[in-house]
């Protein structure tokens, strides 16, 4: 293959959802109404926390974080597609493709970082409640998420900067509605063994190690709950968690198919419809389970809503 000196001047395809031409309005309308409805549930969410002081707590706080990265996880990778299949083109420049790689692998690295973080706040309010207060305080809160901001951002950055320096080939052309950094990495014509190395590592570091505290985080709450002895103490127990075990499962087991899948040869439509399983539907989702699943988040959005329609 031609190997092709990279510069601000050239051009990636997202190849994406662009095999089936004559399905690419049903599609922008699908993706333009998920992108909407994902958006607003999830300002919803924040705006709802901000605004009722008794959701002001380390859970809730988690919540609200984790709204705020699905809602820039789909906006990293959304519009663009819109902007690509309204104007019938795949392009998206090499700039621009670096620095969607670098914000969707903040977002997404954030959103499973969280999740653990969430988790464990489950944990010690399930195992140790009577410490929870003094363990949960506003400053270890605080830095429970900005160390995962600041390990996620410099990652990223190491990541992107390491891929400033590969040369590529004549193909551009990324079987995704989006830029992923091991799709960018297989179009190079340079040499990848340290790319792939930092992006294992990496894997590890944000993915297998969040996911195994995870594990033991609800292996220890469900041996908490089975030592209650009233049915209503069980369930009041699980209820407080329920949620947020039904994201973790959407999110990995999506996660899960992806990567699985990925070792088989799919075509470019539908490597892109697996990718956004976990790349839009799960960020859409994720505000309907806690908002359906937590009585606090319903009374406070009702309060929400009633006051805004009276204040008009």
């Amino acid at each position: 293959m031609e190997i092709v000196n990279q510069t601000l001047d050239s051009d990636f395809l997202l190849l994406g959802f662009s095999e089936k031409t004559e399905q690419e309005m049903p599609l922008f309308v699908l993706f333009l109404v998920i992108y909407m409805v994902t958006v607003v549930g999830n300002l919803l969410i924040m705006l709802t926390i901000i605004s009722e002081s008794f959701l002001h707590t380390p859970m809730y706080f988690f919540l609200s974080n984790l709204s705020f990265v699905d809602f820039c996880l789909v906006s990293t990778t959304v519009p663009k597609m819109l902007e690509n299949i309204l104007m019938h083109s795949k392009v998206i420049s090499y700039a621009g493709c670096l620095a969607q790689m670098y914000f969707f692998l903040v977002f997404a690295c954030m959103d499973n970082l969280l999740l653990s973080v969430m988790s464990y706040d489950r944990f010690v309010a399930i195992c140790h409640p009577l410490n929870y207060v003094s363990i949960m305080n506003p400053q270890f809160c605080a830095l429970l998420v900005l160390l995962p901001w600041t390990v996620t951002l410099l990652m990223s950055l190491l990541h992107t900067m390491m891929a400033t320096q590969l040369s590529f080939c004549e193909d551009h052309g990324i079987p995704l509605f989006f830029c992923d950094i091991s799709q960018v990495l297989k179009l190079s014509c340079s040499d990848t063994f340290i790319n792939n190395v930092l992006m294992y590592f990496a894997a590890s570091l944000l993915g297998v190690v969040p996911l195994a505290g995870i594990l033991f985080s609800y292996t220890k709450i469900c041996a908490s709950i089975l030592r209650i002895p009233s049915h209503g103490g069980k369930y009041k127990a699980f209820s407080t968690c329920g949620s947020h075990l039904c994201v973790v499962s959407l999110f990995y087991g999506t996660l899960l198919g992806v990567y699985l899948s990925s070792s088989t040869a799919y075509s470019s439509w539908k490597n892109s419809i697996i990718s956004a399983m976990y790349t839009v539907f799960t960020p859409m989702l994720n505000p309907f389970i806690y908002s359906l699943r937590n009585k606090d988040i319903k009374d406070a959005l009702r309060r929400l809503i009633s006051i805004s329609t009276s204040s008009q």
